[in-house]
């Protein structure tokens, strides 16, 4: 009987073990079934967020990206394939060039050709920039982003130059001289070819140098954890691809909350230690970013007068790639590809805008048209929504003549302090969800927060919301639809990395020749930031905004001619 008591014993013990490890498999098993979570990397809680992000960017392995799940048809495929030819740069005959090596463009200059020639308004200009690196040596190839313009600073005019890469060394820049007068050359190096080739590795292999963050509570209890496009590692990730657009957007799933319980979006940080001590020699500010190259002989031609009539000048048909797209002449922009009414007066605008609603679409540099606009119209007030400063979403109301404005930012990736979950919506989205008509407005800008990832997220983005302009344009063809393009901004050694001109240039190409044939129209921002005289800024100043509401409220109001 002791026996069969021991054995007894024995075999409950046993079930006990058994049932120990049944309850702690199940409690496994309950606190990773999410429907919302996919294979991932690490969990980062509030209080260690900054320590724990630092770590999981020196993972090497490989990561999840949304961007190459996607499926894409064979019409799909090509464009794709085509644009990113498009953009292809030349690249240095060898991968390691040494800094001494690289273009010095104190040692380069440029020269006019046939500067002492009679030119008249209308003539093209050519100019011819040799490039020579740390050794006074002549380059033999190309690759370098140069920048160039034409300005009379007495005349408050200037223009943007179209630039051909030879890529021996020698670049060709022609210039449409476009008004009277002393005309002077500038042309600058943003980036030697070498540095290029450093952007290109790291808009490649580190996506994830702009790192996110999102916030997960449940009552008092609160976790962050990072997000991204892409996320390294093979632990949980709650999954937020849009449902609609299938745009990927991930985030390390919380230790224990669910991914249901996130309440909002937040840039994290920039990532450091991206470039080797060598690399780090072709990022300098007062050496080799956005540097004047200068003239071996004349920087300057005279101009005379041509008897023409303004559209003679110009068949003002509208095309994403004519270049220069317009010009400055007295602080006002000119554009060749529309006619242009400047707004001077607060009651012009009013008069425009009456019995519309305006939706503004985009990140910061479109927010500044909303700002501009409610500060410059009295009777447009800006209504309390209870947004985050500088975030929104925003609206401005005129009761008395019937004009509602609203700017709404775009979806993830943005790199904005906070944004409530709730209020994360992709354009695309917001587009299906708009009735159109005759007297409803859009404006839509979408590229700087893109320029850390590679070119088919952006190209992914694009593709989405030109099919919701289509369908909108398709159901009410009176809707008027306005892009506006890219600007230059201030260079240093770091924000080179994130947000190069560079960067923006090859996004905003890839951007005109997508939305190129189709009814939208374009305000040049690009060319209107390059072309005026005031310092590169991401937000440019109040005069350049002035000049882009201008033409943007050209379409909304087209003048009789």
């Amino acid at each position: 009987m002791w026996r069969d008591s021991f054995r007894l014993q024995i075999f409950c013990l046993l079930m006990a073990v058994l049932a120990i490890v049944v309850l702690v498999h199940n409690f496994f098993q309950v606190e990773h079934l999410d429907d919302d979570t996919v294979s991932g990397s690490s969990w980062i809680t509030e209080n260690n967020v900054q320590h724990s992000l630092s770590q999981t960017a020196k993972t090497t392995r490989k990561p999840y990206c949304g961007y190459k799940q996607q499926t894409l048809s064979k019409r799909e495929q090509a464009e794709q394939e085509s644009l990113l030819a498009a953009i292809q740069w030349p690249k240095p005959p060898s991968r390691k060039i040494a800094f001494v090596q690289s273009t010095d463009p104190a040692r380069s200059d440029f020269m006019i050709v046939k500067p002492s020639g009679f030119f008249k308004v209308g003539d093209q200009l050519e100019v011819l920039v040799r490039m020579k690196d740390f050794q006074g040596k002549l380059k033999q190839y190309g690759g370098d982003y140069l920048q160039a313009r034409i300005h009379s600073p007495l005349l408050k005019a200037g223009a943007t130059g179209r630039i051909v890469d030879c890529r021996n060394g020698l670049y060709k820049v022609f210039f449409t001289l476009l008004w009277p007068g002393e005309v002077k050359v500038s042309v600058s190096l943003v980036h030697p070819s070498e540095a290029i080739q450093v952007l290109l590795r790291l808009r490649e292999e580190r996506p994830d140098r702009v790192y996110f963050k999102s916030s997960f509570k449940s009552g008092r209890y609160s976790e962050t954890t990072e997000c991204n496009v892409c996320l390294p590692g093979d632990l949980p990730v709650c999954n937020f691809t849009d449902l609609y657009t299938g745009e990927p957007w991930f985030c390390y799933k919380p230790r224990k909350l669910s991914c249901a319980s996130r309440i909002n979006h937040a840039k994290g940080g920039y990532q450091k230690g991206l470039l080797t001590q060598e690399e780090s020699l072709f990022f300098q500010s007062d050496v080799n970013i956005k540097r004047p190259i200068l003239s071996s002989g004349p920087d300057s031609v005279i101009v005379k007068p041509k008897a023409f009539t303004e559209s003679s000048n110009t068949d003002r048909a509208e095309d994403p790639t004519v270049s220069p797209s317009g010009y400055y002449y007295e602080d006002e922009w000119r554009s060749r590809t529309h006619w242009i009414h400047h707004f001077n007066k607060s009651d012009d605008i009013t008069k425009c805008l009456q019995g519309k609603v305006i939706h503004l679409f985009g990140d910061s540099t479109i927010r500044q048209w909303f700002e501009y606009l409610t500060a410059f119209v009295p009777d447009l007030v800006e209504f309390n929504l209870g947004s985050p400063k500088n975030v929104g979403p925003f609206m401005s109301v005129d009761l008395k003549h019937n004009i509602l404005l609203k700017f709404r930012c775009h979806g993830p990736p943005i790199r904005f302090s906070t944004v409530f979950s709730s209020e994360l919506r992709y354009i695309a989205n917001e587009l299906n969800g708009i009735v159109g008509g005759r007297n409803t407005v859009i404006a839509i800008t979408i590229w700087s927060h893109f320029s850390t990832f590679p070119v088919e997220v952006y190209i992914r983005r694009l593709r989405n919301i030109r099919r919701s302009i289509i369908q909108l344009l398709d159901r009410s063809p009176k809707t008027l639809i306005v892009i506006r393009t890219a600007n230059v901004q201030e260079l240093g050694p770091e924000v080179s990395l994130f947000n190069s001109d560079w960067y923006s240039f090859q996004l905003d190409s890839v951007m005109r020749k997508m939305f190129s044939g189709i009814a939208v129209h374009f305000v040049d921002a690009w060319e209107m930031s390059l072309a005026h005289y005031l310092p590169h800024n991401l937000h440019p100043k109040e005069v350049i905004v002035k000049n882009q509401i201008d033409a943007f409220l050209s379409y909304v109001c087209p003048l009789q001619t």
